[in-house]
């Protein structure tokens, strides 16, 4: 089966020199003081277009043939991937096209239109938006580069893996965002390959997480796209997924789940203790630290992702006044893991 591997993603960390940063990563006291061990904080989300994607997306976009860049690419998003898709694109001169569900927020609509990108917004989910992608490369010729099940996207998500080892070389734990698992998967391959000993842990939230149902199925399945604080998280990893299944289900150690409540405390205290401004999907690792639903005996790695949030809907969580996606009862008092 095909997969992405240590020899890829060096490759792409060679190709994308110079487009993307290497972000910092610092020691947070309170995490640290709150565990018992090593908290570090991996700070992605100051990454030039404001998350991790930049980097899959300039490793795809420099591995395309003078013929591809001359047609132009299109994506399906939920925001963060079409953003960096379209910065990208502006660099080499290309047309860029992204389509979104109508559940992506308007301040991630307007950033990538700012870029110079085409916006379509398509239907109430990500596979509604992939259904226009897949027409417009059909009818347009538009080269599609898909968020996370492409190998070039996936080996450049995986650089923030060689980043986190090379800085934190005895991490224990490792807390990475999972949704359609481009992210989780590269920084697992990354990690596995240089420091197989590290436990990788995917964290996603409890509202529609479609690779945990998938991973407990056996296979890809069909989940609901639901509002959710995490909204970069969002989406499928579609039934004819190549890549990203079975690269998690074979390196991830485990995968927690969190609700809307933990992740707005997530937020909260990125903001209040450490001083950062992240979105609902870059203060899942920290969310899942707070709410003991990840732990270790040695140091600790967790991605801040990316800080493309609303900043009404940031300052409502900070005042504790954000009554959006509230958790249902159940939900707080899940600890659903994978074995």
């Amino acid at each position: 089966m095909a997969t992405v591997t240590l020899g890829d993603i060096r490759g792409a960390r060679e190709r994308i020199a110079g487009k993307v940063e290497r972000t910092s990563i610092v020691l947070s006291a309170s995490l640290s003081e709150r565990l018992g061990v090593p908290v570090h904080l991996k700070l992605e989300h100051r990454q030039t277009t404001g998350s991790f994607k930049l980097r899959g997306a300039s490793n795809a976009v420099a591995s395309l043939d003078a013929e591809e860049k001359a047609r132009g690419v299109v994506a399906a998003s939920t925001g963060n991937h079409g953003r960096a898709l379209a910065h990208a694109a502006k660099l080499e001169g290309m047309r860029a096209v992204i389509c979104m569900s109508r559940l992506v927020p308007k301040n991630k609509l307007d950033e990538i239109r700012r870029l110079g990108a085409e916006v379509r917004i398509v239907g109430n989910s990500q596979d509604d938006a992939q259904k226009e992608v897949e027409r417009l490369a059909a009818e347009e010729g538009l080269v599609m580069l898909p968020p996370f099940d492409h190998p070039a996207i996936i080996a450049g998500q995986g650089t923030l893996g060689l980043e986190m080892i090379e800085q934190v070389p005895d991490a224990a734990l490792v807390l990475v965002q999972l949704s359609g698992g481009g992210l989780a998967s590269g920084i697992a391959a990354a990690i596995k390959g240089v420091s197989p000993g590290t436990k990788i842990i995917g964290v996603s939230m409890a509202r529609g997480a479609a690779m945990k149902a998938s991973l407990d199925a056996g296979h890809p399945v069909l989940v609901e796209e639901l509002p959710t604080l995490a909204d970069s998280l969002g989406g499928g990893i579609g039934l004819d997924n190549r890549l990203t299944f079975a690269m998690c289900r074979d390196l991830l150690d485990d995968v927690v789940l969190l609700s809307e409540d933990e992740i707005a405390a997530g937020i909260r205290h990125a903001y209040e203790l450490e001083r950062e401004i992240v979105e609902g999907a870059g203060a899942v690792g920290i969310a899942a630290l707070l709410a003991g639903k990840a732990k270790a005996e040695g140091p600790v790695v967790a991605l801040l992702s990316g800080r493309n949030i609303d900043m009404e809907l940031h300052r409502k969580i900070v005042w504790g006044k954000c009554h959006r996606f509230r958790s249902a009862p159940h939900e707080q008092d899940d600890h659903p893991h994978r074995s």
